[in-house]
């Protein structure tokens, strides 16, 4: 048995903002992401490469706030940070500010696979992955027009512009994640973003701090998030959900929701997240007007939702 979820970013995604097109256009790329991580696992792949596998499809979309289509930053340039997690053996690689790497989920499979380390940045992270050989561009191929656009209004207005942020318009995508159950049991979770709108001095988000948003464990669970990072960051939402299933027996929906419509709620934080247990159940839980989602298990067809689901909580 396997299980696959996916999120392309949280935010303030409303059903009347959305045009039929770009609702199309969206939903064939979160379709496209969840069969590519499904042929990986039905050619016997583990879930490490069917979590990078979806990750890598929605940083090569411009879509989404990842790769190509990253945001532009206060300078005009594109800072990227991924992490990625195996559930099996806890082993995890991250990277943060790297500017010329195309695909910086490979970039941090290959620190945990290839180095001592978990975490590396800026111009070491983009020298070790000319070291190991990975596909370098320069920083203007992250760049399109819908983000530029986004970025002089920043500019404009002098302000940050977060996934979440109730502007009048939809171009709210952001952070992308992935987690997946293989046949064997073995879970991971993968998250890759370009960060904020218009941030300055270097700003790193939740993505490539494991426990953060990002974080997987066969006894419990595999957690991508997305959001406003520095709530994410204090409340270690990822791992939060994983010791609400260990410490506090919770089923893992009751866990998602409570992390995020109780710890994160209570922070001030706005955003979602995807989860996958170890039985291959699947979840998501969002307090933003939308996140773009999707999961699909084995004999099933994808399920893809866009909006905020209507329920009740405590």
């Amino acid at each position: 048995m396997y299980s696959i979820v996916i999120h392309g970013g949280a935010g303030t995604i409303l059903r009347q903002l959305m045009t039929k097109e770009k609702e199309t256009q969206y939903r064939n790329a979160l379709n496209e992401a969840i069969l590519i991580a499904e042929e990986v696992l039905l050619k016997e792949g583990a879930a490490l490469d069917a979590a990078m596998a979806a990750v890598v499809l929605m940083e090569n979309n411009s879509c989404f706030n990842a790769g190509k289509g990253a945001v532009y930053t206060h300078a005009g340039t594109h800072e990227l940070d991924a992490a990625i997690m195996c559930g099996n053996t806890l082993k995890a690689g991250a990277v943060s500010l790297v500017q010329r790497v195309k695909n910086p989920i490979k970039l941090a499979k290959q620190v945990m696979d290839k180095s001592e380390h978990v975490w590396l940045n800026g111009q070491g992270a983009e020298q070790f992955a000319k070291e190991q050989g990975l596909e370098m561009v320069d920083n203007t191929y992250f760049d399109t027009p819908m983000r530029y656009k986004q970025w002089q209004k920043a500019l404009e207005q002098s302000r940050i512009t977060l996934d979440h942020d109730d502007l009048p318009d939809a171009n709210k995508y952001g952070t992308v994640g992935a987690v997946v159950r293989d046949k064997w049991g073995n879970l991971a979770a993968a998250t890759s973003t370009g960060g904020m709108t218009n941030k300055k001095y270097n700003r790193i988000g939740d993505t490539p701090i494991i426990g953060s948003a990002t974080y997987a464990n066969n006894a419990t669970c595999a957690v991508s998030c997305t959001g406003h990072g520095e709530y994410f960051i204090r409340g270690v939402i990822a791992y939060d959900v994983s010791c609400l299933m260990a410490y506090k027996n919770l089923s893992l929906q009751e866990a998602c929701d409570w992390a995020i419509h109780k710890n994160l709620q209570q922070l001030g934080g706005k955003g979602g997240l995807i989860a996958i247990d170890a039985q291959g159940n699947m979840a998501w839980s969002l307090n933003s007007k939308g996140m773009y989602r999707a999961k699909k298990t084995i004999g099933q067809d994808v399920q893809i939702e866009i909006f905020e689901p209507k329920r009740d909580f405590w």
